[in-house]
């Protein structure tokens, strides 16, 4: 299962979370322009592992503000 995890950053963070996330295993982390900072793309075998990454790991990293999770369904 794929997931679309936006995330909102404190300012001047991007690089340093961007950097973290990557650390911890998650590979495609991109910096992006408009409503949100950063988009990772995560993969897990069901909901609830997604869920457990983005709860774990996301939301835990220094600098995160806010995520807004998308689950894939095609």
């Amino acid at each position: 299962m794929r997931a679309y995890v936006l995330i909102t950053i404190e300012a001047g963070q991007g690089t340093a979370v961007q950097d973290a996330l990557r650390a911890a295993g998650i590979e495609q982390v991109d910096q992006v322009a408009g409503s949100y900072d950063l988009v990772a793309v995560i993969e897990g075998n069901d909901p609830r592992a997604v869920g457990e990454l983005v709860i774990g790991t996301v939301q835990k990293t220094a600098g995160v503000a806010s995520t807004v999770t998308l689950l894939s369904i095609g």
